[in-house]
């Protein structure tokens, strides 16, 4: 219950970020035009791309969200690996045309500020660090790849918005002393923003392509799973164990050595021991497979991955 109540609130988040990009897009841009802001208009184009990368993730998050089927047995959780990519993608273009216009900006006349876009900058860089704040610890709590990937989206606009504010004020500063050189702080202030977009994109992408290729969990992550397992009484030894993501839940394959005198039917109920052992060490694992190998005495020091002590058993 808790988890369907958590899966609506990323829901919820996700809608809002949506709905929250495509206001911002009218207001940048009509302000932008309004007053002759190149940095609120080029924001504004920037935050068009958002509502893509919103309405990308949004629809991930829903097709993550079904249960298994024929098709799909393990699920629908990569569905929003694939969208945090195609988010990376969109940051990652975003860059480089918020690099592009910084520079090629030095190169031409410096409009007049207005202090409305000013306020319009402000307004967008408070929205959009709430927005940030907001989608990240749902996001997190709800191990949504593509709530955090919106979550870095809009961390991306905090900085572009950031430049945006400190552009026009160096702006309008430069208006009221007479300082030319203070209107290129809009265009410095932008590049180094695009660098900062960049980052982000190459770090959400590298991210979102190692979920893809299933790249193994953390160590110490799956050192965890082996020892819930081995808490298991009739569990002699783990010869194998591996973990990977997929998407917001986890795929955890186990190979455990049992007495070899055991039946069938104590095999099957220790299967289901192991299984709620290790989902109960992390709530994220949501299938666990399990294969017995036999055991006998003389095979605890073989091959020995993780074993009990040899005092635990005779």
């Amino acid at each position: 219950m808790q988890e369907q109540d958590m899966g609506k609130r990323a829901m919820v988040s996700a809608w809002i970020s949506l709905i929250s990009n495509i206001l911002l897009t009218g207001i940048k841009i009509i302000a932008g035009l309004m007053f002759n802001s190149k940095v609120l208009v080029a924001d504004g184009v920037h935050n068009a791309g958002d509502v893509i990368a919103s309405a990308t993730a949004l629809g991930a998050m829903r097709i993550s969200s079904q249960p298994p089927d024929e098709d799909h047995p393990y699920g629908h959780g990569k569905a929003e690996v694939i969208g945090a990519s195609v988010v990376a993608v969109i940051l990652f273009g975003a860059g480089i045309f918020i690099g592009y216009h910084s520079i090629a900006a030095l190169f031409e006349p410096m409009p007049q500020e207005h202090v409305l876009a000013l306020v319009a900058a402000v307004i967008s860089l408070l929205w959009k660090q709430w927005l940030y704040m907001y989608t990240i610890r749902i996001g997190r709590a709800a191990n949504s790849q593509g709530l955090i990937a919106t979550a870095k989206d809009h961390l991306a606009d905090v900085y572009a918005s950031g430049a945006a504010v400190l552009g026009i004020g160096l702006g309008l500063i430069g208006e009221h002393w007479n300082i030319p050189i203070l209107s290129y702080g809009d265009p410095i202030a932008g590049f180094v923003v695009a660098l900062l977009v960049l980052k982000l994109a190459w770090e959400m992408g590298r991210e979102s392509i190692d979920i893809l290729m299933e790249k193994a969990i953390a160590p110490e992550e799956i050192e965890s799973y082996a020892a819930a397992a081995l808490r298991v009484d009739e569990v002699q030894r783990i010869d194998r164990i591996r973990a990977r993501e997929h998407g917001h839940y986890i795929i955890v394959d186990i190979r455990a050595s049992v007495d070899a005198t055991l039946t069938i039917q104590q095999g099957h109920d220790i299967i289901r021991l192991i299984k709620g052992a290790v989902m109960k060490q992390e709530p994220r694992v949501y299938e666990v497979l399990v294969h017995l190998n036999p055991w006998y005495p003389d095979d605890l020091k073989a091959e020995n991955l993780t074993q009990k002590d040899s005092g635990n058993k005779s």
